[in-house]
Order: C-alpha cells, then sequence, then structure tokens
C-alpha cells in the first residue's frame, strides 16, 4: 500500500439539502472524506445513496447546504479547470468529430490551434484513438466513445479526475477491457481519481480506498483501505477474500436499513 502524503480533496461535515415543492430532501448528511494526491477512490452504494451529489459538490456543479469540500486547501466555490467529470453517457457533441470533442475545453480556455491539436493527438494516443480524431461519435463503438471522454477529460490536464459510472453502460466484457485501460492510463498519469460504481467487483479491482455510503441520506458507512497489489488478479484468493467483506458490509448495511 502506498504511503499517501498529501490530502488533495477533503470534504469536512458536508450536508446537502434539495427543496421542492414536497418539501426538503436531505441526499447527503455530514460526510467526511479525505481523498490523497494520486489516489484512486471508488464511492460504493445503492442507488440515491447520494454518490452523484457528492462528486458533483467536489466538482463545484453543487454547493454544500453546510459544510465545506475543499481542493488543495481551497474551498470549492465552483467548477474549476483542476477538475473534470466522465458521466456514463459519453456526453459527447455528435456535431463535432472525436478530436474536436477532446479538444473542446482546450478551445473554451483560448489554447492556441496548434498547441491544441498536438495535445489532442497525444491524448488520443494515451486512450489508443490514434487515427479516429477525424470520426464523429455515431461512428465509434460505446467503448471507443467512452475513451474518447476519457481523452477529453485529460486534455486540460486535471488535477482530480470525476467519474461517474462511466463504465455502466458498457457490456462485461468491454467493461473490464476499459477498466484496465483506466488504471494503464492512471499509472501514466498519477491524476487523483473518484470513481462511482454499483459494482463490488470493478471497486476492489480498481480503488486504493473504498468507500461504503449509506441509503439516503447518504453518510460514510464505512472506508476499505485496498492493501491488493497491481496488477490485480480477479482469480486470486486475496482479491476473492476482500470481495466477499465488501459484501458483507454491504449485506450488513442492507439489514440495518430494513430495521430502520
Amino acid at each position: 500500500m502506498t504511503d499517501w502524503d498529501k490530502v488533495w480533496v477533503k470534504v469536512e461535515d458536508a450536508t446537502k439539502t434539495f427543496s421542492s415543492r414536497k418539501g426538503d430532501v436531505t441526499a447527503l448528511e455530514h460526510v467526511n472524506l479525505e481523498v490523497h494526491d494520486g489516489q484512486f477512490v471508488c464511492l460504493l452504494g445503492p442507488s440515491g445513496c447520494g454518490k452523484t451529489t457528492l462528486l458533483r459538490m467536489i466538482g463545484g456543479l453543487d454547493v454544500p447546504t453546510s459544510g465545506t469540500v475543499s481542493i488543495d486547501g481551497k474551498i470549492v466555490d465552483g467548477p474549476s479547470p483542476k477538475m473534470t467529470m466522465v458521466f456514463q453517457e459519453y456526453s459527447l457533441y455528435p456535431w463535432r468529430t472525436v478530436a474536436e470533442n477532446v479538444g473542446f475545453g482546450l478551445e473554451m480556455i483560448g489554447v492556441p490551434k496548434e498547441e491544441r491539436i498536438a495535445e489532442v493527438n497525444k491524448r488520443l494516443a494515451l486512450v489508443g484513438l490514434t487515427g479516429f480524431g477525424d470520426n464523429y461519435p455515431y461512428e465509434l463503438s460505446g467503448g471507443m466513445r467512452q475513451r474518447a471522454a476519457v481523452a477529453r477529460a485529460l486534455a486540460t490536464d486535471p488535477a482530480v479526475m470525476l467519474m461517474d459510472e462511466p463504465f455502466g453502460a458498457l457490456d462485461a466484457q468491454t467493461r473490464n477491457k476499459m477498466q484496465r485501460e483506466l488504471l494503464q492510463i492512471w499509472e501514466e498519469t498519477k491524476k487523483t481519481i473518484l470513481f462511482v460504481t454499483h459494482s463490488v467487483d470493478e471497486a476492489v479491482y480498481l480503488s486504493d480506498k473504498i468507500v461504503i455510503l449509506t441509503p439516503r441520506p447518504g453518510r460514510i458507512y464505512e472506508i476499505y483501505p485496498n492493501p491488493l497489489p497491481r496488477p490485480r488478479d480477479r482469480t486470486s484468493i486475496e482479491f476473492a477474500k476482500l470481495r466477499k467483506d465488501v459484501l458483507a458490509e454491504i449485506e450488513k448495511l442492507e439489514g440495518e436499513n430494513k430495521n430502520l
């Protein structure tokens, strides 16, 4: 297990309540979480537990009702070029080519064209899409579209990547392949990654740390350090044991929730 030095993302006593005509709904309550620089953290929990809300608050797309979120010691008060998000939906502009999609963020911050093209080509190579820059999203497979979305997220060189079930819509074989490719990218770039998933197997395979959230209102139920060395073997006894332990915690949580 790596000895992490610098706390990069810090959530302190964060609560998020949404108001509607039918009343207030508390999505998250008193959440405290630290993510270290270069760490790969998976957020695991049932639908509606606030995983995406937490990701959006870290990304500056939502503001905590109370408590704080900070990146590198600075309070998050809006979107920042230090952070990018990758969603389950590919969220590529269909009227733009793959290269134009990847370079969109660079274009928005005024990067000169020649420099932008060089960076786009670099990122396309990193995700295995060299030669597909002139294609449109509809001409790519689901896995290729998601790789393009990852390349776009990397193009602005963010410190933190926020990934909201990015492989959830893919078939099992493609999903496993994308997990391996994401880890290769992470090993090369050492980005800090927060990754939302419903899959215990995916969390055990990818993460340095697994954060389990309770059903709404979402609270931190358990934090599991993941000591398994990389590359990880899904068929190993150690992998199966950690997966079993995490599943047992989730089943325990579900049992406690039924008794509330």
